[in-house]
């Protein structure tokens, strides 16, 4: 994970939800561990300690204004709840209870990431919605970038690949893990799709260069200065 990664406990009884939503918030630089009932989420409450916790509210058992009230008699953790329950009733009681903020399902991603982030940095924690490495700026919020105070014209899936280099900027990155963490399933072994992109970054970016091949493995960053 990158360094000073926020820590997402995702709760919800919904096993797929849970896992796209892991493999999101990961994609945008989060640390995510996970839980799928009431109990098992205090129990990692307690021995993860996370920055902020995603927090179902129908749950069967222990349900998620249950765990709420549970967790804030020993926590002040950020809490988002989750619910397809959109009644007023509903959110009162939680924010009541402490939550910091509520959002209806089915929702956009995009926008609770945004939400997950404006709680974090009320909160005074790492929001993970600027990226920089050398002279490159991103700023995740408003899909921009920047290097050397000048604009890049990326297209959405070069911005995807640029973020993910500087998110994971010590590693070398392979193209299939390229693939997978932009794209979201494994490329076919003869698909050069990932080079492509590159190549565009790279005209983009200009020179000096800052993504380099590592022959016979993938592609890391590396700054001039």
């Amino acid at each position: 994970m990158p360094n000073g990664a926020p820590r997402v406990l995702v709760v919800d009884d919904d096993v797929k939800l849970v896992g796209l939503l892991a493999r999101s918030l990961r994609f945008e630089g989060f640390e995510v561990v996970c839980a799928h009932t009431g109990d098992a989420a205090l129990a990692v409450l307690r021995e993860r300690e996370p920055d902020l916790v995603l927090l179902d509210i129908g749950m069967p058992e222990r349900d998620g204004i249950g765990v709420l009230r549970e967790t804030r008699r020993v926590s002040d953790v950020a809490v988002v709840m989750l619910t397809a329950r959109d009644e007023v009733r509903d959110k009162v009681g939680a924010l009541d209870l402490g939550a910091d903020d509520y959002v209806a399902k089915p929702f956009d991603v995009d926008e609770l990431v945004a939400r997950m982030r404006a709680v974090l940095r009320r909160r005074g924690k790492p929001a993970l919605d600027r990226l920089s490495y050398g002279d490159v700026r991103l700023d995740l919020g408003r899909r921009e970038a920047e290097r050397d105070g000048q604009p890049l014209a990326l297209t959405a899936t070069e911005f995807d690949v640029l973020a993910h280099l500087l998110r994971y900027s010590r590693q070398v990155h392979s193209r299939q893990a390229l693939h997978r963490a932009v794209w979201g399933y494994d490329s076919d072994s003869d698909s050069n799709v990932v080079d492509v992109h590159i190549g565009h970054l790279r005209r983009k970016l200009g020179d000096p260069p800052l993504v380099h091949t590592v022959r016979g493995v993938g592609f890391t960053l590396r700054s001039h200065s």
